[in-house]
């Protein structure tokens, strides 16, 4: 990781998904910048809209200084696959997430699950919002984050707007930027066949990782891994 240490490592945009808020990112945050990177941004979306979240993160991309890494967990890959067309954006990190194409949204992608996958266990709609059964947060989402934290992520849920689920893309980023995807192996809410077929789409990089679709805050180490491999990768096609 000798490559990355120097002040003018690339930014890097980490976008959260539904369901959680962006401070599960605190142990790929901290791996980052204990690596030389100095501007690790963590955008805070409310998840109501796919076009309010691509506002918020547009923002944060606007207030970075030189190219940037746009990285994305679940549904944050749908984020990231609209903002990333943003001019500054050089790189595309998908964590076990959506990867859309045009016209697709996460609605889409989940309408027709492949047979036998497991169903994540989303409660009846509720004001325009879903949320996940606490009693089976953990099971579904994060079967290898500790016990305690993977209980604090279930009731500290963030309300998932249906419009955030339905919003399309545009025009995926994917198309005309490099990608890397990490597949979770044992994720119990994007089904890994699933993530495969987004990644081979997109040509993404691709790396495989036994984990949850927590994967992000058991993981880190991993997680951080491919964000550097990206960010480097970027750098020397740059160089």
């Amino acid at each position: 990781m000798s490559a990355a240490r120097t002040p003018t490592a690339v930014p890097i945009v980490l976008v959260h998904g539904g369901f959680v808020d962006g401070s599960g990112w605190q142990g790929v945050y901290k791996i980052l910048k204990k690596d030389g990177y100095t501007n690790v941004s963590v955008v805070q979306n409310p998840t109501l809209t796919l076009e309010n979240d691509v506002a918020f993160t547009r923002r944060v991309i606007a207030s970075q200084e030189g190219p940037v890494i746009l990285v994305g967990h679940s549904y944050g890959g749908a984020v990231i696959t609209e903002a990333g067309n943003d001019p500054k954006v050089v790189g595309l990190v998908y964590i076990t997430a959506f990867a859309p194409d045009k016209g697709e949204s996460v609605s889409t992608l989940i309408t027709d699950p492949p047979p036998g996958a497991p169903v994540p266990p989303i409660l009846p709609l509720q004001d325009g919002f879903l949320l996940l059964d606490k009693a089976k947060f953990a099971a579904s989402f994060a079967a290898d984050v500790d016990s305690p934290v993977a209980s604090f992520m279930a009731d500290s849920q963030v309300p998932w707007g249906v419009g955030a689920l339905s919003g399309t893309i545009s025009e995926p980023a994917w198309k005309t930027k490099p990608s890397w995807y990490l597949v979770a192996t044992d994720d119990k809410m994007i089904p890994p066949p699933a993530q495969r077929l987004m990644s081979k789409r997109a040509g993404s990089t691709v790396v495989e990782v036994a984990g949850s679709h927590a994967i992000y805050v058991s993981k880190p180490a991993a997680v951080a891994a491919l964000i550097e491999k990206a960010a480097n990768g970027v750098k020397l096609a740059v160089n």
